[in-house]
C-alpha cells in the first residue's frame, strides 16, 4: 500500500507508459459529440527531438490529458515530417563521410539510404516521445510521404492547377549552388561579413557628358563580380547632378556593351554616389527595377555558381526610349573569366579594371548576405524556371478569418505579425531541385507538352493519348512545406472525406514556435480554407487556435543549435548522462567539427559531472513554469533541481498521507466524521485552487498553472496543513481522527488529478496507492474526472480563523530568525485586541490557541485588556486588528545581536557597492541579457536584506 521512501522516476515512469500502453488508454474514437483535437507539428525525420519539442509536445499534452479528463473525445495526431531539403543533406553527408559515394545509380542508393535512415530515426522520435509521457494513439501515426498523404498532395496539386492557381515561370529566386536548388526565402539567413566597397567608373557614351563635365559616372559596388549581367544604370529623377543623362548610355567596363541611364525615384541619392549599377538577373531589387523599365535580364552564373561561358539572356525588350544599337549589344563574358567561382571572379575583375585605371578607390564595407546555414553557402540570386501557387486569392481568405476572430493568436502580437506578412505576401515557389520529397505530378510529351494527373495511365486516360506517347515526369520535388501545410486535413483521411477528418476538423489548436508562423501557420490556413469547406460550403478553419511558445534557449540566453554545440536532448535531462558521452553527443552532432575543442570546454564547464536523471515529469515542470507568454526560455539546470525537489516533496507528503490512512477507517462509511478548522481550511483553499488552475489552462497561461500548483502543494498542504494535521493525529478523538483522515486522503487524491496533466507518471503512481483507500474502482487517474470549481461559504469562518493563526505562527518564527532565539525555546506571548467590539481575539484564540502554541513552540497566551499594561522589553507587531507582544528580556544578548547585525549591515552595503559598479561598466553591454539580469536580480537581493538588517537594529535599539 505505501510507497517507496525514496523517490526514483527512472524506476516508475517507463513501467507506468508500457501500462497506458498495454491497457489501449490512449485509444480515440470516432464519436462526434464533446470532441478535442491536436494536430502534432511533425518533427523532422532528420535528427532527435529537441528540448524545443519537449516543450511545445509537453503543453499539447498536458491540454490533451486535460482535456480527456473533462469526458472529452480527443485525438492528439502524431506524425514526421520528411524534411526534404535536411535530410537529403544529412544522407549526402553521411555517404561522403563513410566515403561510398558511389556514382552509378547514386539517386536510387540516395533514397534508398534516405528510407532506412526514416525507419530509424522514427523509432528513436517516438521512444523520445513516449519517455516524455505524450498520450498517443500510436495506431494514427502518420508520415508526410506515406501513401495516404502521397494522394492527397497529388489531389491538391491537381486541383490548384485546374483553378489556375499553379503556374511555371521564370523569375528570380534564392539559389543554393552547393545544393543546386531553389530555397525560401524564409529558409535564407542573414550574416554580416566584413566586404570593400569599390568605387567604378562607367564611361559614358562618346559626346555625353555630366554636369560637371566628366565623361564618366562612378558607380559604387560591392559585388562587382556580378558587373556582366549589369543592364543600366539607375539615378533618382530629382538629382540635379545626374538629372541630364537620363535616357543616355554609359559602356559596361571591361566588354564595352551599352547600358541605358534611367530614372528610378526609389534610388537613394545620399548613399554611395546616387549612381546605382542594375543587374535584374543577381538582384531582388533591381529585378523589379529591371521588369519595370524592361531591361533585359542577364544571367552570368551556372546552377554550381561559376560564371557562364555565354549569358543567359531571359528578357530583351529594346525600346525605342533607351534607342539601343543593336551593333554595341554584346552578352559576351571574357574566356578568362569562365568557370571561375564568384570570389575568384571578384578578384579577377577588379584585377582587371585596375590594370584599365577603372578603380578610383576602395573602402572596407560591412555587407549582410544571404546563405544557408545547413550548407553554409551564400545564396545567389538567380532567375530559373520554377512552380509557382498564386497566393492572392487563397491569401484573401486566410486574412478574413483571421480578422474576424475565427482564429485566435496566443500571444495576441502575431496577429498582427502574421496579417501583415499576408497583407505583403508573394506567390509561393513550390518547387525544389531535390531527389527526395513529393515528385511534382506533371508529366511532358515529346514537345513538352505538360500535362496534370496523378500517373501516366491516369494522364493518359483523362487526355485521350495514345498508348504508344512517350511520358516524361518532371524531375523536381515539391516544397516540403506544400504537403505540411496540407496536414491539418491531410492527416486526418482528405481527401477521403472520412469518419475521423468529419469527426475532429477542424482542429481545436495548433501549438507551434514564432518562426514558422510563415512557413507552415499561415500556408495551413491558406490551404485549408480552400480545400476544406463545411455543411454549407463555407470554408472551414484548420484550427481555432495558434498557440506560439518562446524559443527555448540556453542558460545564457544563447540560441541552442546542433552547430554551436549547445543543444541538450530531453532524453539526456530525464534519464541522465555522463560528462564522456555528453560531450561526445554534442561534437557528433555539431555541423562545424572546427570547434569541437570550444564545444568540449564549454560543456565542462556547464556540466562537469554530465546531467544527473531528472525524471520526465521534471522536465515537464520546469518547461511549463518558464513558459510565459511573449519570452523566450532560459533553461537552467538549477532550475531542474527545484522542480525535482518538488516531485520529491509531493512523493513525501503523499508517503505520510497514505501511511497515516492505510488500514484506518477514513470516513466512507456511514459514520459520524469531524472536520477540524485546517481540515475546512485546506478545502477552501483547494477549491481556490481548482477555479485558478482551470482559469490558467483555459487561457493557455501554463506558467501561471504550473506556480499556482506548485505553491499550493509545496506552501499550502506540506508546509501547513499536513503540520496543522499531526496535531490532530496526536491528539484527536476517534470522530475528529476519522474526519481529517479523510479529508487528507480526498485532498491528495484531488490534488493527484489536478496535477496529472502537467505531472502525469508520479500523479498516476500515487493516485493507485490513494485510489484503494478512497474505494475508486477504476484502475487509472488518466480517465478520471478533471476537479471542479463549487462555490461554497459554508467553512468562510473557520478559513478566516486559520489564516489569522497563520500569520501569527509566521511573525513569531520571523520574529525568531531575526533575534536568534531558538526553536525549541517555549515563549510566552500577549495579544492585545486594537478593535475590541465582538471580543474578536478571544474567539480566533479559543478556536485556533491549540496551532498557534504548538507550531509557534509557545508556553503560553495572554490576551491584554484595552487599558492594561504591555510587557516591558518587548518585540511588537501588528496583524490586522490585534496587536503582538513578544517579550525577549533574558532571551536575547543585546550587545551580542548589534554586533552581529552591524557586521551583516556592513557585509550588505559591500556587495551592493560592488554589483553596483559592476552594472555601471561595459558589462552591462557585452554580457549575456540573463547574466546581466541575473547580476540586477543579485542586488534588489542586498538591497532588501540591507533593510531588514537595518529594521531588526532599529528593533534591538528601541528595546
Amino acid at each position: 500500500m505505501c510507497l517507496n521512501k525514496i523517490y526514483n522516476p527512472e524506476k516508475i515512469e517507463k513501467i507506468l507508459y508500457k501500462f497506458w500502453e498495454k491497457k489501449n488508454l490512449f485509444k480515440t474514437n470516432n464519436i462526434k459529440k464533446n470532441c478535442y483535437c491536436i494536430i502534432m507539428p511533425p518533427p523532422n525525420i532528420t535528427g532527435n527531438l529537441h528540448i524545443g519539442h519537449a516543450l511545445q509536445q509537453t503543453i499539447m499534452d498536458i491540454l490533451i490529458r486535460y482535456h480527456r479528463m473533462q469526458g472529452k473525445n480527443t485525438l492528439w495526431q502524431p506524425g514526421i515530417d520528411h524534411a526534404g531539403i535536411a535530410t537529403q543533406i544529412l544522407i549526402e553527408n553521411q555517404i561522403s563521410k563513410e566515403q561510398k559515394k558511389i556514382k552509378k545509380n547514386f539517386n536510387k542508393k540516395l533514397l534508398e539510404k534516405i528510407w532506412k535512415w526514416k525507419q530509424k530515426s522514427k523509432f528513436t522520435i517516438v521512444k523520445q516521445m513516449k519517455r516524455l509521457g505524450n498520450s498517443i494513439d500510436w495506431k494514427k501515426e502518420r508520415f508526410t510521404m506515406d501513401k495516404k498523404s502521397s494522394h492527397a498532395v497529388k489531389t491538391a496539386f491537381i486541383k490548384l492547377y485546374t483553378k489556375n492557381l499553379i503556374y511555371r515561370g521564370k523569375k528570380i529566386i534564392n539559389w543554393d549552388p552547393k545544393l543546386k536548388t531553389v530555397i525560401s526565402d524564409l529558409e535564407t539567413k542573414h550574416k554580416k561579413i566584413k566586404n570593400k566597397l569599390w568605387y567604378i567608373k562607367y564611361a559614358l557614351q562618346k559626346g555625353t557628358f555630366t554636369k560637371d563635365g566628366l565623361d564618366y559616372l562612378i558607380i559604387t559596388t560591392t559585388r562587382p563580380e556580378t558587373m556582366f549581367g549589369d543592364s543600366g544604370i539607375a539615378i533618382n529623377p530629382e538629382d540635379i547632378r545626374y538629372k541630364s543623362l537620363i535616357g543616355k548610355f554609359a559602356l559596361l567596363p571591361i566588354i564595352g556593351r551599352l547600358i541605358p541611364i534611367i530614372e528610378d525615384k526609389h534610388t537613394n541619392m545620399n548613399k554611395g554616389t546616387g549612381c546605382v549599377k542594375i543587374t535584374p538577373a543577381h538582384d531582388f531589387n533591381d529585378y523589379d527595377i529591371g521588369k519595370n523599365h524592361n531591361l533585359p535580364i542577364i544571367n552570368i552564373l551556372t546552377k554550381n555558381g561559376k560564371i557562364r561561358e555565354k549569358a543567359e539572356i531571359f528578357c530583351e525588350k529594346k525600346t525605342s526610349k533607351y534607342n539601343y544599337n543593336n551593333k554595341t549589344l554584346s552578352y559576351k563574358i571574357p574566356k578568362i573569366f569562365h568557370g571561375l567561382d564568384v570570389f575568384s571572379a571578384r578578384k579577377l575583375i577588379i584585377k582587371e579594371l585596375k590594370n584599365l585605371g577603372l578603380i578610383l578607390r576602395e573602402e572596407p564595407h560591412n555587407t549582410t548576405i544571404p546563405y544557408n546555414n545547413r550548407t553554409n553557402t551564400y545564396i545567389e540570386p538567380m532567375i530559373t524556371n520554377q512552380w509557382y501557387i498564386r497566393t492572392s486569392p487563397l491569401a484573401k481568405i486566410a486574412k478574413k478569418v483571421v480578422k474576424e476572430k475565427k482564429i485566435q493568436f496566443i500571444p495576441k502580437n502575431y496577429k498582427t505579425i502574421y496579417l501583415n506578412w499576408i497583407n505583403n505576401i508573394q506567390d509561393w515557389c513550390i518547387s525544389r531541385q531535390l531527389l527526395w520529397g513529393h515528385r511534382i505530378p506533371v508529366w511532358y510529351d515529346d514537345k513538352n507538352k505538360a500535362y496534370v494527373g496523378y500517373t501516366k495511365k491516369h494522364i493518359k486516360e483523362k487526355y485521350n493519348l495514345k498508348k504508344n506517347i512517350v511520358l516524361r515526369q518532371d524531375h523536381d520535388v515539391l516544397d516540403t512545406w506544400f504537403s505540411s501545410g496540407l496536414w491539418t486535413f491531410s492527416s486526418l483521411g482528405w481527401p477521403k472525406q472520412t469518419k475521423t477528418l468529419k469527426t475532429f476538423h477542424p482542429t481545436n489548436v495548433i501549438i507551434s514556435g514564432f518562426d514558422i508562423i510563415f512557413f507552415w501557420i499561415a500556408r495551413m490556413i491558406m490551404l485549408t480554407t480552400h480545400f476544406i469547406k463545411n455543411k454549407h460550403g463555407e470554408p472551414e478553419i484548420p484550427f481555432k487556435t495558434v498557440y506560439i511558445t518562446g524559443l527555448v534557449r540556453d542558460e545564457k540566453g544563447k540560441k541552442m543549435s546542433k552547430s554551436k554545440g549547445n543543444t541538450i536532448d530531453p532524453i539526456d535531462i530525464i534519464d541522465g548522462i555522463s560528462l564522456h558521452e555528453l560531450i561526445k553527443k554534442r561534437k557528433k552532432n555539431s555541423l562545424q567539427p572546427e570547434i569541437s575543442n570550444k564545444i568540449e570546454k564549454s560543456t565542462k564547464k556547464q556540466f562537469p559531472n554530465g546531467i544527473k536523471p531528472y525524471g520526465a515529469d521534471t522536465l515537464r515542470l520546469t518547461l511549463t513554469s518558464l513558459s510565459t507568454i511573449n519570452h523566450d526560455i532560459h533553461l537552467d539546470i538549477k532550475r531542474l533541481e527545484g522542480y525535482r525537489n518538488f516531485c520529491n516533496k509531493l512523493w513525501n507528503a503523499s508517503r505520510f498521507v497514505l501511511i497515516n490512512t492505510k488500514n484506518q477507517d477514513c470516513g466512507f462509511g456511514k459514520e459520524k466524521k469531524k472536520f477540524s478548522l485546517p481540515d475546512k481550511w485546506i478545502l477552501i483553499k483547494l477549491n481556490k485552487l481548482i477555479k485558478s488552475f482551470r482559469y490558467s489552462l483555459d487561457n493557455y497561461r501554463f506558467d501561471i498553472a504550473t506556480n499556482i500548483l506548485y505553491e499550493f502543494i509545496w506552501n499550502q498542504f506540506c508546509d501547513w496543513y499536513l503540520e496543522l494535521t499531526k496535531i490532530t493525529i496526536k491528539k484527536g478523538t476517534e470522530i475528529e481522527l476519522r474526519g481529517t483522515r479523510h479529508i487528507l486522503i480526498t485532498t491528495l487524491e484531488k490534488i493527484l488529478r489536478l496535477s496529472h496533466p502537467i505531472i502525469p507518471f508520479i500523479t498516476e503512481k500515487i493516485w493507485k496507492k490513494t485510489r484503494k483507500i478512497c474505494k475508486i474502482p477504476e484502475e487509472t487517474i488518466m480517465l478520471q474526472s478533471f476537479p471542479k470549481f463549487h462555490k461554497n461559504e459554508k467553512y468562510i469562518s473557520d478559513f478566516q480563523d486559520i489564516e489569522w493563526a497563520k500569520k501569527i505562527i509566521t511573525t513569531i518564527r520571523k520574529t525568531r530568525s531575526e533575534m536568534n532565539i531558538p526553536y525549541k525555546k517555549s515563549l510566552q506571548i500577549f495579544l492585545k485586541n486594537t478593535d475590541n467590539k465582538n471580543n474578536e481575539t478571544e474567539k480566533k484564540i479559543k478556536n485556533s490557541i491549540t496551532y498557534i502554541t504548538s507550531l509557534a513552540t509557545l508556553k503560553k497566551i495572554s490576551i491584554l485588556k484595552q487599558n492594561e499594561k504591555t510587557p516591558e522589553l518587548s518585540i511588537s507587531k501588528i496583524i490586522k486588528k490585534t496587536e503582538l507582544f513578544i517579550p525577549i528580556k533574558n532571551i536575547t544578548n543585546k550587545e551580542i545581536d548589534l554586533k552581529n547585525i552591524t557586521k551583516k549591515i556592513k557585509n550588505a552595503e559591500n556587495m551592493i557597492n560592488k554589483i553596483s559598479k559592476k552594472l555601471k561598466t561595459n558589462f552591462i553591454k557585452k554580457a549575456p541579457k540573463p547574466i546581466v539580469e541575473q547580476e540586477q536580480k543579485k542586488l534588489k537581493l542586498y538591497k532588501k536584506q540591507k533593510e531588514n538588517f537595518i529594521q531588526q537594529k532599529t528593533t534591538l535599539l528601541n528595546l
